[in-house]
């Protein structure tokens, strides 16, 4: 029991400092919207930051995924943290291969370009290579945060993690409205360089205050090492295979039209915004727990099963607003200055398309991060693979007859596809999943969404507010009151989460 509340006191620490680099994020994106508009320049950007993301998870993210229950265990006994032999010779190793790979990249911008986004026209294909070679600059960057942060979670301290989006932000921020005007998309990419240093320059002042050492070493015989090493190369195929779902995506996004990256981008960040405050928030505490409690089956199913419990039970009213005032979200977050009716358009369209997605995604997140710290990495996978096959597959015939909609579709239809290949992988090969319980969870989560989406869409249609500030507070006081009174006539154990929730919010404040 105290186990449990202590991660329930660091899921809601993330969840709250996530949600202020979060907002600023959206700070973000707004300004970026406005200043520049959904146009084949912003498209650009966006897929340069792609190829940029897919080094960075090929590499930066798997590293980290395969430290994080290495450095909890060996974290977990110790009265003063003497330093880490392992984490310095993966520190190390990624920071020289990310950085030279970087470099082949960048000189090989030109041709990958056009492999990238196939539809940009001659001067957006200019502008892509230009801000792909500024772009990577930040890949070494990114990695030695990610694994800083890592380093911190394994100490059990998060809200470093957590925090790391707000200097980013307004430098972003900064760099769109004050320098975007006069300088172009230009100003953005170099923003990013310079917000992706503040990230880093916060978590090693963290290091340093925490006095946690840090040195260059390249010991590849540590056992811990060896350890990473083993989980590294699945962890790595994986991450290639969400990268050719980005890459597919983008690139057939870029022959739909100019502005179809964009509301591809956006329409997902609106909906993937509530994964983040509340399942990566989650997780965050919850994948050190599991590492640390690997060889006790009787807890990690418990840890699982409050995982999907709560994630799917605060995303669910989340959802249905997102449905039922896709229009008037897009509108309220980006529909200002360039940012024209026809762009808020398509962006709604790819949000309500991604929304089958979302519920996936958390489920996912929860599932195979337990995978992984019972040192299960290929089952995830193989899985992977099936999934990718599925969204490129999918893009490639949707997108020829519904535009962004097709290809949001194929997302959603790959995630819900995985979800149900790992759930029954926990289960059958882990015993990590109670059938009964989840399959339960599931009926009564779809029954109280259901219900709430009815009662949402009939007051919003019948009210018919004026403004879109209107429409989106009656839709989430209505979607979620209707979802916990569902909860409540169903008895459903999650009509107690809302309430649990609200109280240690209390106990913090």
């Amino acid at each position: 029991m105290a186990a449990s509340s202590s991660i329930g006191r660091a899921a809601l620490l993330v969840a709250g400092l996530t949600g202020v680099s979060t907002l600023l994020g959206f700070g973000r994106d707004m300004v970026i919207a406005a200043v520049y508009g959904a146009g084949a320049e912003l498209d650009a950007y966006f897929v340069a930051l792609g190829l940029a993301n897919i080094l960075l998870g090929l590499f930066g993210t798997s590293l980290t995924r395969a430290s994080t229950p290495v450095l909890a265990r060996e974290a977990r006994d110790e009265q003063r943290c003497d330093g880490h032999r392992s984490f310095d010779t993966v520190l190390t190793i990624s920071v020289v291969v990310i950085g030279a790979l970087s470099v082949v990249l960048g000189l090989a911008a030109a041709p990958i370009a056009q492999v990238l986004a196939p539809g940009l026209g001659p001067e957006a294909s200019g502008t892509l290579v230009l801000l792909t070679r500024i772009v990577l600059v930040t890949t070494v960057l990114v990695a030695a945060t990610d694994l800083l942060v890592s380093l911190a979670q394994g100490h059990g301290v998060f809200r470093w993690g957590a925090l790391q989006g707000v200097p980013f932000n307004l430098v972003m921020i900064a760099a769109a409205g004050f320098f975007g005007p006069r300088y172009g998309i230009v100003a953005l990419a170099i923003g990013f360089v310079v917000g992706s240093l503040a990230r880093l320059a916060l978590q090693v002042w963290a290091a340093t205050r925490h006095r946690w050492p840090l040195r260059p070493r390249w010991d590849l015989r540590s056992p811990g090492v060896r350890e990473m090493g083993a989980l590294l190369p699945p962890l790595v195929v994986g991450q290639a295979v969400l990268n050719v779902n980005t890459l597919v995506d983008r690139a057939v996004a870029s022959t739909v039209g100019d502005g179809a990256v964009t509301a591809i981008f956006l329409g997902w960040r609106l909906v993937n915004l509530p994964e983040m405050l509340v399942v990566a928030a989650l997780v965050a505490p919850l994948y050190p727990a599991m590492g640390a409690a690997a060889q006790d089956p009787a807890r990690m199913r418990h840890l699982v099963g409050r995982g999907l419990t709560v994630g799917l039970t605060l995303l669910a009213p989340v959802s249905v607003v997102l449905l039922v005032a896709s229009e008037e979200t897009v509108a309220l977050a980006f529909g200002r200055g360039a940012f024209d009716a026809e762009a808020v358009r398509l962006t709604a369209l790819a949000v309500v398309c991604f929304l089958p997605g979302l519920f996936a995604l958390a489920c996912r997140q929860v599932l195979v991060s337990a995978c992984y710290a019972v040192g299960d990495t290929r089952g995830p996978v193989r899985i992977g693979v099936v999934a990718m096959v599925v969204n490129v597959v999918g893009t490639l015939a949707l997108a020829r007859v519904w535009g962004v909609a097709g290809i949001a579709l194929a997302t959603s239809l790959s995630m819900v596809v995985a979800v149900l290949l790992i759930a029954r992988l926990a289960h059958v090969r882990h015993r990590l999943l109670p059938a009964r319980e989840a399959g339960l969870l599931v009926l009564r989560t779809g029954a109280a969404t259901l219900v709430a989406a009815v009662v949402t869409g009939l007051a919003v249609r019948g009210l018919a507010l004026p403004t879109a500030w209107q429409v989106l507070v009656l839709a989430a006081v209505v979607s979620a009151g209707s979802y916990q009174l569902t909860l409540v006539a169903l008895r459903a154990p999650e009509r107690r989460i809302a309430g649990e929730v609200i109280s240690r919010l209390r106990s913090r404040g």
